[in-house]
């Protein structure tokens, strides 16, 4: 195989330790595996990617390969590619990868059309940039597919956006919604990683400090818990007023930004929306706070508003950029705004990303077996395939559960039993 574009093939021995320590930590998928080997659900199936290059993403992929697919891949984020993973995932399991770690914008979207050029029947996609740029600019391709997955809330949101105005060509199936992936990857892994790339980026002590979240959904949640975990003031902004109200029941400071922006020594956004933290914000600040972001595109803070008040840049740490204000403040920016527990760390840990990933190959599998039924929709994976890799997570885990009796069945369907 001869197309692809990485940064250096001769990575790929580390790579592939790498993508072999994470598969220990991934039952689930593995079983996954070893079914599709024997039955090929996907065989003749051609995958179009669009994930985060990792050691977690280069397990899915050996899974849809094992299961007939024939897979081409890039990033989803310009800072999250592991450029050994890569090179591994390219010489070691001969699928074409498009990816580098901090590629410019116009050749993320170049390996964009790249992973989209042998005309998917399905498409995998972090944050919906292939199904937008496929559904803006590879419009001669949609005939073919048959269905897609979408891992994140960013890219479901964008999504329902594009059903609602009827410009979704092809059934979605939002792995994001389901109960294995949002409960775990959303609270767990984005809690833990967002933490690990923080400290990674800036050796920064939680304990004794005031930390703010900027949105409290599962991802939120999970980041304010592992916070508080390490002995930070945590306090929660948000817009909505039952997020919000959860929040303080759960024991979080919540207060509006504006406020908050005084006080605080590090700022976490989490809300995939834009414009978050703002000029206003910047200009309350104290003289040293640092600021990430932990949603999928680098929008939350608004980097150009910091650069119309600040007076110098410089680049202090690997991760770190120090803005100074023209009131003499010191702000400092991790990792461009971009998601930083992937961009400074090395994203969720693969047990985690074990349930996500399974819901991906499902996915796939589901999306052969029944795209016919359909419609231009975006929907839940089923109930039962959701409980399904629950059960396996527990098996493998050495965990088992009761099961209901009959009886206890019969008064569950039940109208007319009571007290």
């Amino acid at each position: 195989m001869k197309e692809f574009h990485i940064r250096d093939i001769s990575l790929a021995p580390i790579g592939k330790k790498k993508i072999e320590w994470a598969e220990r930590f991934m039952p689930v998928l593995k079983l996954i595996r070893e079914r599709f080997v024997k039955e090929k659900p996907l065989k003749g199936i051609k995958i179009s990617a669009c994930l985060h290059i990792t050691t977690e993403t280069a397990n899915l992929l050996l899974t849809l390969k094992a299961g007939g697919a024939t897979v081409r891949v890039c990033a989803s984020n310009p800072l999250s590619t592991q450029d050994d993973v890569a090179a591994a995932i390219v010489k070691e399991m001969d699928i074409p990868v498009f990816a580098i770690k901090n590629e410019d914008k116009k050749t993320y979207y170049n390996h964009i059309h790249q992973a989209l050029e042998h005309k998917p029947d399905i498409t995998i996609d972090d944050g919906a940039d292939l199904v937008s740029t496929l559904h803006r600019e590879k419009k001669d391709l949609i005939e073919k597919v048959i269905g897609g997955t979408e891992e994140t809330t960013t890219g479901v949101i964008r999504l329902r956006n594009m059903e609602k105005e009827g410009a979704l060509k092809y059934p979605i199936i939002a792995v994001n919604d389901s109960y294995t992936k949002y409960l775990f990857d959303n609270r767990y892994g984005t809690g833990q990683s967002t933490i690990d790339g923080i400290l990674r980026a800036t050796n920064f002590l939680f304990a004794g400090s005031t930390v703010v979240i900027c949105g409290y959904g599962w991802c939120g949640r999970g980041v304010a818990m592992r916070a508080k975990g390490m002995g930070a003031r945590v306090i929660v902004c948000e817009v909505d007023p039952i997020k919000a109200l959860e929040a303080k029941m759960d024991g979080y400071e919540v207060m509006r930004l504006k406020e908050a922006s005084k006080i605080g020594d590090l700022f976490i956004t989490v809300t995939g929306n834009i414009n978050v933290i703002t000029k206003e914000h910047f200009l309350l600040m104290k003289d040293g706070a640092i600021l990430c972001n932990a949603g999928h595109f680098d929008v939350e803070i608004d980097k150009k508003g910091l650069e119309e008040i600040s007076i110098k840049k410089r680049k202090i740490r690997e991760f770190c950029e120090e803005y100074l204000l023209k009131n003499k403040k010191r702000i400092y920016l991790l990792t461009e705004g971009r998601l930083v527990n992937l961009s400074a760390a090395e994203g969720h840990p693969a047990m985690v990303m074990d349930m996500s990933f399974a819901n991906q190959a499902l996915a796939c599998e589901y999306l052969v077996k029944n795209h016919k039924k359909l419609e231009r929709k975006v929907y839940k994976l089923p109930l039962e395939i959701d409980k399904e890799i629950a059960y396996l997570k527990l098996k493998s885990m050495g965990i088992e559960i009761d099961k209901l009796s009959k009886e206890q069945e019969r008064y569950l369907i039940s109208w007319q039993l009571g007290t």
